[in-house]
């Protein structure tokens, strides 16, 4: 009977201690995916007030930044513009001035690349390598990675918690790169709806140049005031 009992004793004692491993392993799993994935990841601002972020991907399409750039002065107006790596060493001049004149400049990774179908270190060093020629070329780094197409997953989130960097993705698409993207179509998907802190994506297009006057003057005819990125995140 005492051996039987020792026996049970035993078994409760392992199975406590069972239980207490899987305890630990599942908070501390928790507490590291937790800290894996903190970075915060924007399809719309924060803010309540009537402003919208214009945000223009840049890859490609330089020819035509100097227009929107005079659009963007005569309107007294400062966007996002993400460029990528590439782009900037090959435009450091074009990529000053859209800097001097206030408008504020993000990550868009070296290369155009899908960042979803990369590992861990290939999408810290895409973007590192991004963020170290951007510094190179106006003495300070970006705060906010806009992934091209959209396209993310752990690893890029994992990499941006990394860096110090916010992801940020769009509430309102311009489609403004594909060929059957007409000025109308532009300034229709823009303007179908407008809410307070949206992220507007566009792109450096001559239809985006051709649309942009229409589109800032209906938003403000509706109240909105159009910001950056870190207009809509404060």
């Amino acid at each position: 009977m005492k051996v039987f009992i020792i026996k049970k004793r035993i078994i409760y004692i392992f199975l406590i201690a069972v239980i207490v491993l899987i305890s630990f392993l599942l908070l501390y799993n928790f507490y590291k995916v937790k800290e894996t994935f903190n970075r915060d990841i924007y399809y719309k601002g924060k803010t309540q007030e009537n402003i919208i972020a214009f945000t223009c991907n840049v890859d490609w399409g330089g020819e035509y930044i100097p227009d929107m750039l005079n659009i963007f002065k005569e309107n007294n107006i400062k966007i996002t513009f993400f460029v990528t790596g590439k782009w900037a060493e090959k435009n450091p001049d074009l990529l000053k001035k859209m800097y001097y004149e206030g408008h504020e400049i993000g990550n868009h990774g070296y290369m155009h690349r899908d960042y979803g179908e990369l590992s861990y270190e290939l999408n810290k060093q895409e973007i590192q390598k991004c963020q170290e020629i951007i510094n190179e070329i106006l003495g300070e780094s970006s705060m906010y990675f806009a992934p091209p197409s959209g396209s993310y997953n752990d690893n890029t989130i994992k990499a941006c918690n990394e860096l110090n960097y916010d992801i940020i993705m769009w509430s309102i698409d311009t489609i403004d790169w594909r060929e059957d993207s007409s000025e109308e179509k532009i300034i229709e998907r823009v303007l179908k709806k407008p809410e307070n802190s949206s992220i507007v994506l566009m792109h450096p297009t001559e239809r985006t140049v051709k649309a942009l006057p229409k589109i800032i003057d209906s938003l403000k005819d509706k109240g909105f005031s159009i910001g950056n990125i870190s207009d809509v995140l404060e």
